[in-house]
């Protein structure tokens, strides 16, 4: 795929995961697709599988009561079928407010998610918000 389909992908899973549409998910997730999630609060593994990855989605959808949104900064491409995803990721939790900015290393093949790393500006930030 080219680099702007691998953009416009990227852009359609972003907008599913901000409004719940798991339908989409599932189409833009190779049924292999590993999600790697750093640092040691209680989400932190690799999550195997695209039925584990979505799983944890609704597990951050759940515990934030809706609140937890992805609000996408910026997509850049190469011509690896690599996509990074700069983004802003906030959220309510028992009585904590989550800003924090990170990016996401995302790897394609053929139009659909076979990896995702997430890098956070501020780990302990994200580790405080779900301990």
């Amino acid at each position: 795929m080219r680099a702007d389909e691998n953009v416009a992908t990227m852009r359609r899973a972003y907008e599913a995961f901000n409004t719940g549409d798991i339908d989409t998910l599932t189409e833009l997730f190779d049924e292999s697709a590993v999600w790697h999630l750093p640092g040691r609060s209680s989400m932190a593994t690799d999550y195997q599988g695209r039925d584990a990855t979505l799983a944890y989605f609704g597990r951050i959808g759940q515990e934030t009561g809706g609140t937890f949104r992805a609000e996408l900064e910026d997509l850049t491409a190469d011509d690896e079928d690599r996509v990074v995803g700069i983004e802003r990721s906030t959220g309510e939790r028992n009585g904590k407010r989550l800003d924090v900015s990170d990016c996401i290393v995302f790897q394609l093949k053929d139009g659909r998610i076979t990896d995702g790393r997430e890098h956070f500006e501020d780990l302990y930030a994200w580790v405080e918000f779900w301990s």
